[in-house]
C-alpha cells in the first residue's frame, strides 16, 4: 500500500544502474568505446528512471539516479531539480555524499560559489572514492573565495597517516595532488613540491599514470582549472613544453583568478630554457600493462 509500484520500480532501477555502470567499468578495459557509447547508455538511464519517477515520485534512489543521469547528458536544470527533490525528502545531512556533492559541483561549475560550498559541506566525509572529488571541489571553492587556510585544512584533514608513508591509493593521490594545487596557488611553492616530491618518491613510475587517469575522470568546476592541474603535473614531470602550453591555456581561459600565477610559471620556464637550451625534459613512459584513460568529453 504505501508503494505500491515498488517492484516495478526496482526493475527500472536496476536496469538504470546497469546503464550507467557499463560504461563507467569499461573505462579499465576499452576507453575509446567507453567514451564513444557513454551517452547512449545514459540516455537510457534517463529515460528508465524519469519514468520510474512518475510511478514513485519520491523515492530518493530515483531521484538520485535520475540526477546523475541528467547530469552526464548536460540536462542541468534537470539535474539540479531532481537531485534538489531529493535534499528536500531526505535533508542534506541525509541526502549522502553522491547527491549533494554533484549538486554542489553543479552550482561550482555554474559559478555559484556559496551554493556550491553549502552543499560540498554536507558531501565532507571518510576519504574515498565517493568522497574524494567533492573534497577537492570543496577546498577549491574555499580557496577561490579567499580562504585558503580552509581549503588546505579541508585536504590534510582527510589524508591518511598511510599518506605519509609509501602507500597512495587513486583518491589518495588526488587529494594529495590538489593539496599540491592550492599550495601553488597560494604561493607556497616550497609546500606544493614538498607534496609533489614525496608522491614522486612513493608512486616512482605509476606516478604519472595514476594522476593522469584520476584527473581524465576529474569534472573540473571551472573547466579551466583541468589546464592548472595539467600544468603542474607536466612540470613536476619535467616535461616543460606541455607544462607551458597548459599554463598557456589557463591563463588564457578569461578572468582566471589564479592567471598571474600561471604566466609566473611560464616566466621561470622560459627562464630555465633560455639558461640550459641543450637541456632535454624527460619523457615519462607509462610501465608495461598499463594505460591512462582517455579524457571522456563533458557537457
Amino acid at each position: 500500500m504505501i508503494e505500491p509500484n515498488g517492484d516495478q520500480v526496482r526493475v527500472l532501477v536496476g536496469k538504470a544502474k546497469n546503464a550507467m555502470r557499463q560504461p563507467d567499468d569499461a573505462l579499465m578495459t576499452d576507453s575509446d568505446w567507453a567514451v564513444e557509447q557513454r551517452m547512449r547508455f545514459f540516455r537510457d538511464a534517463y529515460n528508465l528512471l524519469r519514468y520510474a519517477r512518475k510511478l514513485s515520485p519520491d523515492n530518493t534512489e530515483v531521484l538520485g539516479l535520475l540526477g546523475r543521469a541528467a547530469d552526464e547528458l548536460g540536462k542541468t536544470r534537470e539535474a539540479i531539480e531532481a537531485l534538489e527533490a531529493c535534499v528536500k525528502v531526505t535533508g542534506p545531512d541525509k541526502a549522502g555524499s553522491e547527491v549533494t556533492g554533484r549538486l554542489g559541483a553543479i552550482y561550482l561549475w555554474l559559478g555559484q560559489r556559496d551554493s556550491a560550498i553549502r552543499y560540498l559541506r554536507f558531501a565532507q566525509g571518510p576519504l574515498n572514492v565517493n568522497t574524494a572529488q567533492a573534497l577537492v571541489h570543496l577546498a577549491n571553492g574555499l580557496a577561490a573565495r579567499g580562504e585558503v587556510t580552509a581549503a588546505v585544512d579541508t585536504l590534510q584533514n582527510v589524508l591518511p597517516l598511510t599518506a605519509l608513508g609509501a602507500y597512495y591509493s587513486t583518491e589518495v593521490s588526488l587529494v594529495a595532488f590538489s593539496l599540491a594545487v592550492i599550495y601553488d596557488r597560494d604561493e607556497q611553492r616550497a609546500a606544493a613540491f614538498e607534496v609533489l616530491d614525496h608522491m614522486q618518491a612513493s608512486l616512482q613510475q605509476q606516478y604519472s599514470v595514476q594522476l593522469q587517469n584520476e584527473l581524465a575522470k576529474m569534472r573540473f568546476a571551472p573547466a579551466e582549472d583541468q589546464h592548472y592541474y595539467l600544468g603542474l603535473l607536466y612540470e613536476s614531470l619535467g616535461q616543460y613544453t606541455e607544462a607551458r602550453a597548459e599554463w598557456a591555456l589557463y591563463a588564457a581561459s578569461g578572468d582566471s583568478p589564479w592567471r598571474s600565477r600561471a604566466l609566473n610559471h611560464i616566466v621561470a620556464i622560459d627562464a630555465q630554457r633560455k639558461a640550459n637550451p641543450a637541456a632535454k625534459p624527460p619523457t615519462q613512459i607509462p610501465p608495461p600493462g598499463t594505460s591512462v584513460i582517455r579524457r571522456r568529453p563533458h557537457p
